[in-house]
């Protein structure tokens, strides 16, 4: 007579896998961390046998004990011989991690920034009402403010009306507001696959789509741009034309006079997110410069001098009125009469000037210890921009690259973070300026090189 098969209930922890978050096995790691972070698990508890496990999930007993590995490197959880395997209690990490994974600028080389930031903060002090840099502050900024952000423009489009200039506060909360103030709910805005994530974190959490065109090796391709306007009746199309992030691709000046012509023709306006323009030696003419009427140019300070100012300088279309505009960005975010002072003082007096030319050559250096150090690296990256794109070897996933990365005291960036689809390349982003010296960066990217030489210890060859 056959044993009844038992049927087992999935633990509470376990919330269902899902398509496009990466393998089965990493998923089931990712579960034990949230519910060891959320309280549902405790350091003691006991985990149920892995082979009930796999029968109670559906999936091998491989996956299962390849999930239960990588926990067991990330010190979640521990085995107990024949008592079974149970939560872990938390060890004190003392390991100093290294961040490569945040794009922000390394601090200018043979550049005095505390002398810089004191003599600012005293010609601000001298020259302002302090109770009125201890306020709100509304409009877009004073013209003193719009002077500084059409002189801090001219040198990627020309000679800039200060009327078209709006000071923000900051890129992130200028997005959000331009997809406010020019779309509805529900309406779509199309962009490149491999992206900036706080794009569509913005779109999503406003209600509106975001649907990917195809691109080639020069970019977004104008015919593909032209479909999905009319299948989509998109509203608003995203760019980051030069050095883009994650992928550190530059849109040739053919490529982008064609798209600009093809949002023209579909009468769809277009956000150029361009803060990278400035490090590149021989970037085209942005978007906006090619065609002002049918382009917001967005440029921010925290890319190329220092993450601290949060001030980025918007020029509106041709005959586009700011007061929509306004309005959205009031709703997120008001601008720090401090910080914005602090830029308009800097580029009026030329501290700006000299802050980026010091952030630029310190960048050029770092790229070039890339390039040194990490074989591979991307040809359209090297010797400018603050990050690189790293294809990876075919024996590394980039999600198992990151976890061990992170276990090495390293942060990397996968590519999913990036991508929006379900099968993203299998690549890194590597950025630079993190790092508090060329020398501690030279140690981290060394490490890292090291790491992507041996075979991935999970990677079996095939996903769960």
């Amino acid at each position: 007579m056959k044993a009844a098969h038992t049927q087992y209930e999935a633990p509470h922890w376990f919330t269902g896998f899902a398509s496009g978050h990466g393998p089965i096995y990493l998923q089931i790691v990712e579960f034990l961390e949230s519910a060891i972070a959320n309280g549902s698990l405790s350091p003691g508890d006991r985990l149920p046998p892995q082979r009930q496990l796999a029968e109670t999930l559906k999936v091998d007993l491989t996956t299962v004990t390849r999930g239960f590995t990588e926990a067991r490197r990330r010190h979640l959880i521990e085995a107990r011989g024949a008592l079974g395997t149970f939560i872990a209690a938390p060890k004190v990490d003392l390991t100093h991690r290294i961040d490569l994974s945040m794009n922000i600028p390394p601090s200018p080389a043979d550049v005095d920034m505390a002398g810089m930031l004191k003599h600012g903060a005293s010609q601000i002090l001298m020259r302002s009402d302090v109770d009125l840099l201890m306020t709100y502050h509304l409009g877009g900024g004073s013209s003193a403010d719009r002077d500084a952000g059409a002189h801090w423009l001219k040198r990627m489009l020309g000679r800039v009306d200060t009327s078209r200039v709006i000071a923000c506060p900051g890129a992130q909360s200028t997005l959000a507001a331009l997809i406010l103030a020019s779309t509805r709910p529900g309406d779509v805005i199309l962009t490149e696959p491999l992206i900036y994530p706080g794009l569509p974190e913005a779109a999503i959490q406003l209600g509106r789509r975001v649907e990917t065109v195809e691109v080639d090796a020069s970019g977004m391709r104008p015919d593909c741009l032209e479909d999905a306007c009319r299948t989509y009746d998109a509203r608003l199309i995203y760019l980051n034309p030069t050095l883009q992030n994650p992928t550190a691709r530059t849109m040739p000046e053919e490529r982008r006079r064609d798209i600009v012509r093809s949002a023209a023709r579909c009468k769809v306006k277009i956000i150029e997110d361009d803060p990278y323009w400035l490090f590149s030696n021989d970037a085209p003419p942005p978007l906006a410069r090619l065609m002002p009427e049918q382009v917001y140019y967005l440029s921010t300070l925290s890319k190329c001098i220092s993450p601290g100012l949060r001030t980025a300088f918007l020029r509106l279309p041709t005959g586009e009125s700011e007061s929509r505009i306004l309005s959205a960005l009031h709703t997120f975010s008001a601008a720090s009469p401090l910080t914005t002072a602090l830029a308009t003082q800097w580029i009026h007096d030329g501290s700006a000037d000299q802050l980026l030319a010091g952030v630029l050559r310190e960048s050029h250096e770092r790229q070039r210890v890339a390039t040194d150090t990490l074989t591979g690296t991307s040809p359209e990256s090297a010797g400018s921009g603050i990050h690189l794109w790293y294809p990876l070897p075919r024996f590394w996933k980039a999600e198992e690259l990151s976890a061990a990365a992170h276990c090495a005291g390293l942060l990397v960036t996968p590519s999913r973070e990036f991508y929006l689809g379900s099968n993203p390349p299998n690549a890194i982003r590597i950025s630079l300026g993190g790092c508090a010296s060329r020398k501690q960066l030279a140690a981290a990217l060394k490490k890292l090189s090291n790491l992507l030489t041996h075979s991935s210890p999970h990677y079996a060859g095939v996903t769960a």
